[in-house]
């Protein structure tokens, strides 16, 4: 497990911090951005594309999706599939199309499939998982092979690349190359010791039980136990090697640390990134925080790190070896 240390925390980290917890904390406002309302409401202005990308719209029977594409370096043997968060209530927003270039970027000039999936309250479980699947089997009818697709997303579209990889591996669909997870949300029964321990520190859902993180909108009825909208409940055999970044101040800490335990314990490859006294999902601040800027470059590196791991898949100690810098079981906290 990599971890830093809080007194290295940026003072630009610090302000955002505290900007969020005061927004956060005000009683009108602050309520409706911890429940997810603002969000579902979020109206942006068009999102003015990088002259070195472009995009191209997707449209399915069901949902859209964005292709965006680097105008000049493609990598055309990989492509990332990227789930966006916003607690399955909240469709795609200006800043995953920003995050969907910086993983281009870090995915060595790959392209990047952005689908507006489905959410909730008017398409409840499993709307966004089917969709994430006909997302990922449309690339593999565009001609990539299966390991050639990495899984990346945030909040609850981290949760959802794994709940995807599950579904695939249930139907025996090929299960793609690699996962990236910032802030995962993995576990919907909140069980795990973070949701009591952080549950003050939290600046974005803690302090109340009225958060998108308790919502049952998406859920409904269903058992929050399914590994289809909690992949910690899951069996991760076989599952492509993983990246997992959380900050230690989210009550999804333990949501993190938790499927890193388990996925490595059935063999899985997995890298866990603690970020001291960061925030849910800090990568947002795309390269404006040194933080953000440090898990980005990891991502990168994360990348590279499998393009050597596939470079000596055919000999035995790369078949039975850990990635560079991936935890031990031993590292891991509890």
């Amino acid at each position: 497990m990599i971890r830093e240390k809080e007194e290295e925390l940026s003072l630009q980290a610090r302000l955002v911090r505290e900007l969020i917890a005061k927004i956060t904390n005000e009683y009108l406002i602050g309520r409706k951005i911890k429940n997810g309302e603002l969000r579902k409401k979020l109206v942006e202005p068009q999102w003015k594309c990088p002259p070195e990308y472009r995009t191209e719209y997707v449209q399915m029977p069901e949902f859209a999706m964005e292709y965006i594409s680097p105008v000049e370096q493609k990598r055309k043997d990989r492509v990332i599939l990227q789930l966006h968060g916003g607690g399955y209530i909240g469709g795609v927003i200006n800043v995953h199309r920003n995050m969907a270039t910086l993983y281009s970027q870090a995915g060595g000039g790959c392209d990047v499939l952005l689908p507006d999936y489905r959410v909730a309250p008017e398409h409840p479980f499993p709307g966004a998982l089917l969709d994430a699947q006909t997302a990922y089997e449309w690339l593999l009818k565009e001609g990539y092979d299966a390991k050639q697709i990495f899984v990346c997303g945030d909040s609850a579209g981290g949760g959802l690349a794994m709940a995807l990889c599950h579904k695939c591996k249930r139907e025996n669909i090929p299960l793609p190359g690699g996962i990236v997870a910032m802030s995962p949300w993995t576990d919907m029964t909140a069980s795990g010791p973070s949701y009591e321990e952080n549950y003050e520190k939290d600046v974005l859902f803690g302090n109340t039980k009225e958060s998108m993180i308790y919502c049952t909108d998406y859920r409904q009825d269903h058992d929050p136990t399914d590994p289809y909208l909690s992949p910690l409940f899951g069996d991760f055999t076989e599952f492509p090697p993983m990246l997992i970044q959380v900050g230690t101040y989210e009550m999804l800490l333990s949501d993190a640390r938790l499927v890193a335990q388990k996925a490595h314990r059935q063999g899985v490859k997995v890298r866990l990134s603690e970020y001291e006294g960061m925030f849910h999902v800090f990568q947002m601040g795309l390269l404006r925080l040194p933080e953000s800027c440090r898990a980005w470059k990891e991502v990168e590196h994360f990348f590279e790190t499998l393009d050597g791991y596939e470079a000596q898949a055919d000999s035995e100690p790369a078949k039975q070896g850990l990635l560079p810098s991936a935890i031990q079981s031993d590292d891991l906290p509890g």
